[in-house]
């Protein structure tokens, strides 16, 4: 048994224009955006008028997306009930996957640290 909670909303950016792209959904969510320090290549959006948070990707020549990060208490017991569910893996991350869904689209799963983890997540049987 394990807990999920969809947790945020990443923008993946190509490099030449992840400038105007970080810029742009800052103002439009009424955001700051801010640097990640640990990981440069992600931006924070603080306090966006969102109910999950969201995020910038610089992700270098790749083709712009959205992508979502699903966290969990058991990234691997989540990680194989998707699979289970259709999804196929694209990736592993330092502490994350990367999966595919059956459309193709990517989305992580990704260890919990949201502070609303704990009274929103649900349980996973």
């Amino acid at each position: 048994m394990h807990r999920i909670l969809l947790r945020e909303v990443v923008i993946d950016a190509p490099d030449n224009v992840f400038t105007a792209t970080r810029d742009f959904w800052s103002s439009a969510l009424l955001a700051e955006a801010q640097l990640v320090h640990d990981h440069p290549e992600f931006t924070a959006l603080v306090d966006p008028a969102a109910m999950s948070w969201v995020g910038l990707q610089n992700v270098g020549d790749a083709a712009p997306r959205f992508h979502l990060d699903i966290e969990t208490d058991d990234v691997n017991a989540e990680v194989s009930r998707l699979v289970g569910l259709g999804a196929t893996r694209a990736a592993q991350g330092r502490t994350w996957v990367v999966l595919k869904d059956p459309a193709g689209l990517l989305f992580c799963v990704v260890p919990h640290e949201s502070p609303w983890f704990q009274q929103r997540a649900r349980v996973v049987s």
